[in-house]
């Protein structure tokens, strides 16, 4: 039997002591809120940390699971070549706690953005699902289905 591979990523939309909201700009996929993939033997919350920390040169605290997402396209990396698997993200809500705006080899640009005008950054329809959801959490976990290519089709949205 072959193991399955799919990717497991971790996203923190993290907010200040004045209500503002973490984005970075990204090479490929413009503004987003910092995560990325969690390392063989590294648990989620560390990854989320270690993930914020690179991209943001923020430090957080993780506050509370907000979304389960699954991608299940499969399609081209940036390379047009490498097959990108399925991909499971957990988003969570995070505080600042810490560190200076900074940016890394994956992110040209850091900032607080007011969270009413966020939206106006984000311009990927999966990074914009998922910050609406965080906007819309009251509670219950935010479990979605979608794929991203060859467009943006939200296949499943669903509290849990």
């Amino acid at each position: 039997m072959q193991m399955p591979t799919h990717i497991v990523a971790v996203g923190g939309i993290v907010e200040n002591e004045e209500g503002k909201i973490l984005l970075v700009k990204t090479q490929h996929g413009g503004w987003v809120f910092p995560g990325g993939q969690v390392e063989v033997g590294e648990n989620l919350l560390d990854a989320l940390s270690r993930e914020v920390k690179e991209e943001s040169g923020i430090d957080i605290v993780i506050n509370n699971l907000i979304g389960i997402y699954s991608n299940t396209a499969i399609h081209k990396w940036y390379d047009g070549i490498t097959d990108v698997p399925t991909k499971l993200m957990l988003d969570y809500a995070c505080k600042s706690v810490g560190g200076e705006l900074s940016v890394s080899v994956e992110t040209s640009d850091s900032r607080w953005v007011e969270k009413e005008k966020v939206l106006e950054w984000i311009s990927g329809p999966a990074y914009r699902t998922r910050f609406e959801a965080y906007l819309n959490f009251s509670g219950s976990i935010h479990y979605m289905e979608y794929v991203t290519h060859p467009d943006f089709v939200l296949k499943l949205n669903t509290l849990m």
